[in-house]
């Protein structure tokens, strides 16, 4: 019967319920045997393909063109016709798995997800993550129509970025304040959104038989190998090593600035070594963007560099900032295809860089994990996908320069690698806002619900971790700064994850110090594990240990700051 699936998504895509539902009650029916089991997981997966890049593709259509009514109706009407029903159906193939006690070779790990999903799953839920889907879209409407007017041009949030780079303080305070103030016109519209997300979630935790959504969501993140308190000695040992580190940083750029304290105008800057000294602008366009990451990538490894020519090639990147396109950068996976698609919004800086090394890193870990058999073996945590991220940055760090057909002369590249470095520093630190944050929502929902409360523990854990930034008349920039971190409306409790990825991936950099090539190998071998081992077996797999602790932590950090020490010597 499968042979008869349409053996593209663009045709599966027109199809209804009527016509996808008999697939499912074949494998319903179809007896489960050692002989039959590795056609039926076959078969199942090449299901899971069509729909999951049918959703995947509209998704994307919604975010690249927030304005398109039609993919949004489209995504509205796929989510309620197909996906719902589809949930309903997948859960029975679930449990048909898992009642008959088969276990093919690479499944363990995959079985024990679907067992988790099995459990967590229940009908009433499914029209709820609809319902969140929604909101979540009106996130990014509200977000991706954030403009403003200067020089009589109209200019996305985005497009503004490139002028706090200026040498001019003045200018540069002008143009902070006036996407502060754009910002803050959608504060009572986002405090909205957000009283209806919460009780949402609390619904879905009490349909699913938790006593709250945090339980909920570190299951359905398949938490396994930590815990909630586990993040709680995260943060303290961030605020014990990296807040004092964090703060050295903004020290210096103080100092170098020669300001009385630093402001937030003063942060975006891509260089504040030198404040004399014109700041990085890597590229000209879209396409050098892409050329030079295509000759670093090769740098680091020519299979992976091979990867990238094959998205430029095939039309997968969508790199331009532009009006009514939705914020942030993201890889998603068209599993059908076996091809990623990474989408940013580049505007001529250099966070543009990172952000592209850091999407072809999760690129190249769909290219590698795609090739096992089974789509439940595709489905990696999101600690060891982010480890696959920001590993590439700091391996793709030396190749930077023009020597290498990057984007800097060599002084420039070691200006760019201690940003990188510094910046690494600083994120720990607003990790640990955000996570304890969100920790704090889903411990004390009653009090969450009212924005007021969340703005002033925003202010308060920002004043605990970060420290060094004078905010003085700015407050109600300050602590609306949750309502800027997508991460906290869309995908709540997805931010630890960056914070422990960046724990591996400066390990696999200590590594590639001393042996870069064998660095990238045990990375990619890491890689293509996908999601068949545990996370502490994928991090030791990319050499590194899974750890929270200060004294792991404040190795790291040494190395970081010796690094960027070094760099300065270089660069003077």
């Amino acid at each position: 019967m499968f042979q008869t699936l349409p053996p593209t998504v663009q045709e599966f895509s027109a199809w209804n319920w009527s016509q996808i539902e008999p697939y499912y009650r074949d494998l319903q029916d179809r007896p489960l045997t050692e002989a039959s089991i590795a056609q039926w997981l076959a078969d199942w997966t090449r299901l899971q393909q069509l729909l999951d890049e049918t959703f995947t593709r509209l998704r994307i259509a919604t975010t690249v063109n927030t304005e398109d009514k039609a993919a949004a109706e489209r995504l509205q009407a796929m989510m309620v016709n197909i996906a719902e029903p589809s949930q309903i159906a997948e859960q029975r193939l679930k449990e048909k798995l898992l009642a008959s006690g088969l276990s093919p070779a690479g499944m363990e790990i995959p079985l024990k997800n679907l067992r988790t999903e099995a459990e967590l799953f229940t009908e009433a839920n499914v029209p709820l993550f609809t319902q969140e889907v929604e909101l979540g879209l009106r996130y990014d409407r509200i977000s991706g129509a954030q403009t403003v007017v200067w020089e009589g041009e109209e200019r996305t949030l985005i497009q503004m970025k490139p002028l706090l780079q200026s040498d001019d303080r003045a200018l540069r305070e002008t143009v902070w304040r006036r996407i502060a103030e754009r910002r803050l016109q959608d504060r009572a519209a986002l405090n909205d959104l957000w009283t209806e997300f919460l009780p949402l979630r609390s619904r879905m935790a009490a349909n699913a038989g938790f006593r709250g959504y945090r339980d909920l969501r570190w299951q359905q993140f398949k938490r396994f190998d930590y815990t909630p308190a586990d993040c709680e000695t995260f943060h303290a040992a961030i605020e014990q090593v990296v807040v004092p580190a964090a703060t050295r940083v903004y020290e210096r750029q103080r100092a170098l600035l020669g300001v009385e304290s630093l402001r937030p105008w003063d942060l975006d800057r891509d260089d504040v070594y030198h404040p004399t000294r014109p700041p990085l602008y890597p590229f000209q366009n879209v396409e050098e963007l892409e050329r030079k990451a295509e000759a670093i990538f090769h740098k680091v490894d020519p299979e992976l560099g091979d990867y990238f020519s094959i998205m430029r090639r095939e039309k997968l990147l969508d790199l331009d900032n532009r009006k009514g396109k939705a914020p942030g950068g993201y890889q998603s996976s068209l599993v059908h295809a076996k091809r990623p698609f990474i989408f940013m919004n580049a505007v001529g800086v250099h966070d543009d860089v990172q952000t592209l090394l850091h999407e072809g890193g999760h690129a190249f870990h769909w290219f590698e994990a795609s090739r096992l058999p089974y789509a439940m073996q595709w489905d990696y945590g999101s600690e060891i996908a982010e480890v696959a991220s920001m590993s590439m940055e700091l391996l793709a760090a030396p190749y930077l320069s023009e020597a290498d057909g990057g984007y800097y002369s060599a002084q420039d590249a070691a200006h760019a690698r201690i940003h990188h470095l510094e910046r690494a520093i600083l994120f720990w630190p607003y990790m640990a806002v955000v996570d304890a944050f969100q920790h704090w929502v889903y411990t004390h929902i009653d009090q969450a619900a009212d924005p007021a409360n969340c703005d002033a523990k925003w202010g308060e854990l920002w004043s605990r971790f970060i420290p060094g930034v004078d905010w003085h008349g700015l407050e109600d920039a300050r602590v609306t700064g949750w309502q800027r971190k997508l991460h906290i409306y869309k995908y709540p409790f997805y931010y630890v994850d960056y914070g422990l990825a960046q724990m591996g991936a400066v390990q696999v950099w200590r590594n590639a110090l001393k042996d870069q090539a064998g660095a990238v190998r045990r990375y990619r071998e890491a890689l293509a594990l996908g999601g068949t081992r545990p996370l502490p077996e994928l991090f030791a797999a990319a050499g590194a240990k899974f750890a929270f602790d200060a004294a792991t932590l404040g190795e790291l950090v040494a190395l970081m700051e010796q690094t960027i020490a070094d760099l300065g010597a270089q660069v003077h």
